[in-house]
């Protein structure tokens, strides 16, 4: 191999193994304490997106990103206009809505993740009513100085007795 030839090998292969090497240097991540004021910020949005399913509420649409992606806990995927819906029928179906524990974990300055849960007496189509509880995970981005909430994925899980 000539002496041109190796450099042309180290030229090209260098980048790749410094790529390589960096994108295996993990994400600085922290939990947020409940006194921060973005941690504070979050509580209060998934309250409010959590009692949207016992009362209408507004102000939704500033929390949830346009290009918002979420997944209901049948699988199906919706997008913001589901997510702020506030039909007052829809809602009428629950009541005492409750917020369980929320921790959010940081990723730098713009990214952070909840995790949370919540719970509810949901009436079925028979008119039965039930204990509903349920974990999720909302994803947060910070765009423009603002935190929004770009996606979201509930779990139905057996109540604690």
């Amino acid at each position: 191999m000539s002496a041109q030839s190796k450099v042309a090998v180290f030229v090209f292969a260098m980048p790749l193994l410094i790529g390589f090497a960096s994108s295996g240097i993990a994400q600085e991540s922290r939990w947020g304490s409940p006194d921060e004021d973005d941690v504070k910020y979050m509580i209060a949005a998934a309250a409010k997106w959590s009692d949207a399913q016992c009362s209408p509420q507004e102000g939704l649409q500033d929390i949830i990103a346009d290009d918002f992606q979420g997944t209901f806990t049948s699988g199906q995927r919706f997008g913001k206009d589901q997510a702020i819906t506030t039909d007052p029928i829809k809602a009428s179906l629950s009541r005492e809505c409750q917020l369980g524990d929320v921790r959010v974990r940081f990723f730098g300055d713009s990214y952070a993740i909840a995790y949370g849960a919540e719970n509810r007496i949901r009436k079925d189509v028979e008119g039965n009513e039930a204990l509903r509880c349920q974990i999720w995970t909302d994803t947060w981005l910070k765009r423009d100085g603002r935190w929004q909430i770009i996606a979201s994925h509930d779990t139905v899980v057996t109540c604690p007795q």
